[in-house]
């Protein structure tokens, strides 16, 4: 593929095409078959075929590189200067928000550079140079990255204790969930938006708490309790007695000493759930920074359940919701590779150091 970067191929690139056509005239002088050099090369019988009219023209020299089909309109350096533009944000160049557009980068191209570029130009440019069109992950303006770098430190410490230990590191959360499900892109005849069929009065939710629960050497496991709004004391989400039922239930499923890892809700610190704590000799608690979801696996449990579970999905009823959040987090419990690939996703690592 001629432009698999959306606009010419870099140098990496065309020193990688470059040895293929080599090995590709070795094979030529074999008197080897097209189809069996595009199967081995895994590449088209097409471009196989072109190949070897150029070798049979010019031998092993005609099918070398001859470098880029033309030379960038901005240099090394003004990439770089580029690169350094971008990185201060829409906002430091006097724009509203946070998105760099095409339209926005390539005014910010005519005032740094003065060059005249199309709206495809730059996103070829942008390709070229390892960009790409993204969502961007929020982060609240209250967070303290000093405190939270520290809190990194000190977690990481405190877990790698209690993996030498043979303690679990059990990381807990909660989210809410309704019938009115998530919405992620679908394939639709062009120019037709399709349209989900959801609940527009319904506003029932239920409550999850899970635990993700790592060990060195185990396989990693993930606990939940699902909980309905409607409950008898009128409570919209868990007590702190739920949370203590959910922990004792944890406890006796790893048969060993947890490291608790969660956040700083209101539930978690109430009287009754630090008496709690305090009464048990299996359980250590650890606060997580404030305004660090980043820290804390069991998010990328809820992206997974949210993306691949829930998304565009007609919920008929408040029990069909709850059926398809356990089948979820079912499924989930049988990966624990996905599990895992959670706690990578936060950047700690667990050893046994």
């Amino acid at each position: 593929m001629r432009y698999a970067q959306g606009g010419g191929l870099s140098a990496e690139r065309r020193a990688f095409r470059e040895k293929l056509r080599l090995q590709a005239a070795e094979r030529f002088a074999r008197d080897e078959s097209s189809t069996a050099i595009a199967r081995d090369l895994r590449i088209s019988v097409r471009s196989v075929q072109r190949w070897r009219r150029d070798w049979q023209a010019g031998g092993a020299g005609a099918l070398r590189s001859h470098g880029p089909a033309s030379l960038p309109r901005l240099g090394e350096r003004q990439l770089t200067a580029l690169e350094q533009e971008l990185l201060k944000g829409p906002i430091w160049h006097g724009w509203p928000d946070q998105r760099w557009t095409l339209a926005r980068i390539t005014t910010l191209i005519g005032r740094r550079f003065h060059l005249t570029y199309t709206l495809q130009g730059v996103r070829k440019l942008l390709l070229r140079n390892g960009y790409s069109c993204q969502i961007p992950a929020r982060r609240a303006m209250e967070r303290d990255e000093a405190a939270v770098r520290v809190g990194e430190g000190d977690l990481a410490e405190r877990e790698r204790s209690a993996a030498a230990l043979g303690a679990w590191i059990v990381f807990e959360d909660e989210t809410g969930l309704s019938m009115t499900p998530p919405i992620v892109r679908t394939w639709s005849p062009r120019g037709q938006t399709p349209l989900i069929t959801v609940r527009g009065r319904s506003r029932r939710r239920i409550s999850i708490a899970a635990l993700a629960c790592y060990k060195p050497g185990h396989r990693s496991r993930l606990i939940y309790r699902p909980r309905l709004e409607t409950r008898p004391d009128g409570r919209k989400s868990f007590a702190w007695s739920d949370y203590r039922d959910l922990l004792i239930a944890a406890h006796r499923r790893l048969g060993g000493p947890i490291v608790l890892v969660w956040d700083n809700l209101n539930t978690h610190l109430t009287g009754g759930m630090r008496a709690f704590i305090a009464a048990q000799d299996w359980l250590t608690v650890i606060q997580l920074p404030t305004y660090a979801p980043d820290l804390n696996p069991v998010e990328g449990i809820w992206s997974l359940l949210r993306r691949c579970f829930l998304s565009n999905v007609a919920f008929t009823s408040p029990e069909h919701l709850i059926r398809t959040v356990r089948h979820g987090l079912r499924t989930l419990q049988y990966r624990s590779d996905l599990i895992d690939g959670c706690l990578a996703g936060t950047g700690l690592t667990l050893t046994l150091a």
